[in-house]
């Protein structure tokens, strides 16, 4: 099973803010993992959803608890959570039944260093706060994968002379943060077994189309798709050889 989830962090230290950041995680993460691990669905989810959240079996759910065979966490960013009760029982959603507002920034300060997409922000800490949390709520899985997103964007200047687009220092301040925080985890007991980065080239990304580069190698649109390397290739080329 592999997991595309956030971290979240209550906006404001209250009482409901910070219930209302576990509930946003059962709602990004454990809707998927807490089943398989348990056999069952959140509580807070049963809560907040009542009867339209459908209901295991007693079979399913024996089939369901302990099923997990590895978990593969890909870690975007880090948002900001505060409650925000539901005020009535219309329009319900998925956004509604989480009963939060996330967001990127406190009092105009943004979360983390921003980056080309206006969604991802760095915030390296967040990794290894979400592995804990996985670690101490679900049985600290023996195959945990940090695995598939790990990468952030640079805007794709075209203009920029390909010497200088290589000198991509702040994906290495990028990845040295997310490693280094990886370490900690895996120090206080967290079972990683990998550790991958998006991506190897730069690529279609989604809606931001050849607007943004996260690869490791750079790919010349320009000249029949030649490829040069990065700092940070190099510095990963360091890394393991280590």
């Amino acid at each position: 099973m592999s997991i595309v989830t956030h971290w979240f962090v209550p906006k404001y230290q209250t009482s409901t803010n910070r219930k209302a950041t576990y509930r946003v995680l059962d709602f990004f993460f454990g809707w998927f993992v807490h089943p398989v691990i348990y056999g069952d669905y959140p509580k807070s989810m049963k809560c907040s959803v009542g009867n339209r959240l459908p209901r295991f079996t007693e079979a399913q759910s024996k089939l369901l608890k302990g099923s997990l065979n590895f978990l593969g966490v890909n870690y975007y960013t880090t948002n900001y959570v505060e409650s925000a009760p539901s005020s009535n029982g219309v329009n319900v959603s998925y956004v509604s039944d989480r009963q939060a507002t996330l967001t990127t920034d406190k009092n105009g300060t943004p979360i983390g260093t921003p980056t080309a997409l206006n969604w991802l922000f760095i915030y390296p800490k967040g990794l290894q706060e979400l592995l804990l949390y996985i670690k101490k709520n679900y049985n600290n899985p023996n195959n945990l994968l940090h695995s598939s997103f790990v990468g952030m964007a640079d805007a794709n200047n075209r203009s920029l002379p390909i010497k200088d687009a290589l000198k991509d220092s702040l994906r290495i301040r990028y990845h040295y943060g997310h490693l280094s925080y990886l370490l900690k985890a895996i120090k206080e007991g967290v079972n990683v077994k990998g550790y991958y980065v998006r991506s190897f080239f730069d690529d279609f990304e989604w809606d931001a189309g050849y607007t943004v580069q996260f690869g490791l190698i750079f790919v010349d649109f320009n000249n029949n798709l030649r490829r040069y390397l990065k700092y940070s290739a190099y510095l990963f080329k360091l890394f393991l050889l280590k």
